[in-house]
């Protein structure tokens, strides 16, 4: 009896070790099912998240999409007639202003037109103050070495004012003189490579216009700026009609300028080719007395 009996019971020892062991087992594969589902799910979403974040990197580095997610361009401009001015009739208007407006409507956006310092417009470009700088912007290489520009849109030149009766024969006449200049801008540029106009005593000005009532009022024998600006605010029939151009310095080109980088130039080119293609531009040239560039 007593050995049935522990024959019986090391039956049922090893019966319950079986068991225990085949519980093991299926545990121990489903706690490797479930690692495996986790380690899938796992690889899924880092998928996903480096996905959505490649997608997010190249929202951000498009300047345009960065434009058009706004809704709106915000321009950089100064006064200066004819590229961005108010007429007599209170109109905010001008050939650049007509022009951004032509090409904001191709994109889809609205032009906003924000008044800068022509000297520290690019630091403003950086910053995200403004989405460009549009008005009447000489294409130097300076601004295009730090910005993304588009193709040039109109002739300019940097020229020489002073009062009709004035002597002048070339600039070695301004040695010494008093010359007002736009800081910051081509005309500088002019000055400062000009041997002779560099010995000036120069006078800078925060706006372009600001150079002509020194002119007109004696202070300052002459001025440097766009030649642009000069056929509109000197002459006949303007408020400085004893002003007069006495040369033509250099021969420029105009363009706008986006943050260094941007994608938003050559969507403006676009608009540009669209714009020529259907007379817009030409038109525009025409009532503002410009030329466009070739």
């Amino acid at each position: 009896m007593k050995k049935l009996t522990c024959t019986l019971l090391a039956l049922s020892l090893a019966l319950s070790l079986a068991g225990c062991g085949a519980t093991a087992d299926t545990t121990s594969e489903a706690a490797s099912s479930t690692a495996a589902d986790s380690a899938a799910s796992s690889e899924a979403a880092a998928e996903s998240t480096a996905a959505e974040s490649t997608a997010d990197s190249t929202a951000a580095d498009s300047d345009l999409a960065y434009i058009k997610d706004k809704g709106q361009m915000v321009i950089g401009y100064t006064v200066y007639a004819p590229m961005n001015y108010t007429d007599d009739e209170g109109n905010f208007t001008g050939f650049d202003t007509e022009l951004a407006t032509a090409v904001c409507e191709k994109l889809g956006v609205e032009p906003v037109f924000q008044e800068i310092n022509w000297e520290t417009k690019v630091v403003e470009l950086d910053a995200k103050t403004i989405d460009c700088i549009w008005n009447g912007m000489t294409l130097t290489d300076d601004i295009m070495a730090n910005t993304a520009c588009t193709q040039p849109y109109a002739k300019n030149a940097q020229v020489i004012v002073m009062k009709k009766d004035a002597s002048y024969t070339g600039t070695a006449d301004l040695v010494g003189a008093s010359i007002a200049y736009e800081a910051g801008s081509a005309g500088q540029d002019t000055i400062e490579a000009d041997e002779n106009l560099s010995q000036g005593d120069l006078i800078p000005k925060t706006v372009q216009a600001d150079c002509l009532p020194e002119v007109e009022a004696g202070s300052c024998q002459a001025c440097v700026l766009d030649l642009t600006l000069a056929n509109a605010m000197i002459g006949e029939g303007t408020s400085y009609a004893d002003l007069e151009i006495k040369d033509e310095l250099n021969v420029e080109e105009y363009g706008v300028a986006f943050r260094k980088g941007s994608d938003a130039a050559e969507a403006v080119n676009a608009a540009f080719d669209e714009l020529k293609a259907d007379g817009t531009m030409q038109s525009l040239a025409d009532k503002y007395n410009l030329e466009l560039a070739d």
